[in-house]
């Protein structure tokens, strides 16, 4: 019995660097490139017809941007979205991330690196670039991130364990290691993540920790 493929639509509005991207995805045995797009409107077209498990998402593109385009399959749930750009500007970062992004890379990644996120993300997982981790980490220690609206979902409706491991979402724990530090197995990990996505009406892990940061819990 063969591994279930992961679907994946490349967005970028450079031919030659889809065409570059679909050759090296292509080379994992269980990544199948299904769509192409050359802007954010024609990749929320496509997600919609394709139904991919993983968008690959630049950023700067005519048109819609990635991240609108990001905003629009993750709000409808058409797909998880993986960003990949050459910018790593902090607008850029915190914008994904806050429109449902699931992970944050720069082109210059490694390939097994790029391929190991895609997995992880098709797997339910977030996935962060080193770089931005760490600005990311120390954005929420000094100031903050990027002048926001306080956060105005309640986390009242989430049960004790939710709250557990919302925090542990927070400290950046991908399920395997929620299920470690609390002592559950990984799909009832996978299946609180997944109410405390729904109960807090976010789109994705990444943004439920944003949340938690934001509001102290870890």
């Amino acid at each position: 019995m063969t591994d279930p493929q992961i679907r994946v639509l490349v967005a970028d509005d450079h031919a030659a660097i889809r065409a570059g991207m679909r050759l090296m995805l292509e080379q994992a045995p269980d990544i199948t490139v299904v769509g192409e797009a050359a802007d954010g409107a024609v990749a929320v077209r496509q997600a919609t017809a394709l139904r991919p498990d993983v968008v690959l998402m630049d950023i700067r593109m005519p048109g819609t941007d990635g991240i609108s385009a990001t905003r629009a399959i993750t709000s409808a749930r058409l797909a998880d979205v993986l960003i990949l750009t050459t910018f790593d500007f902090d607008d850029y970062l915190f914008g994904a991330l806050r429109a449902g992004a699931a992970g944050f890379l720069l082109k210059s990644v490694e390939p097994a690196s790029l391929i190991d996120a895609i997995r992880r993300v098709a797997a339910g997982d977030g996935f962060l670039a080193p770089e931005v981790t760490r600005r990311l980490l120390t954005a929420f220690v000094s100031v903050g991130p990027a002048p926001a609206t306080p956060p105005t979902r309640t986390f009242d409706s989430l049960t004790e364990r939710e709250r557990d491991v919302l925090a542990a979402l927070g400290r950046g724990l991908s399920n395997a290691g929620l299920a470690a530090s609390l002592a559950i197995s990984e799909a009832t990990a996978k299946t609180h993540v997944s109410r405390i996505l729904a109960k807090l009406g976010c789109t994705s892990r990444v943004q439920a920790a944003i949340l938690a940061k934001e509001a102290g819990l870890s």
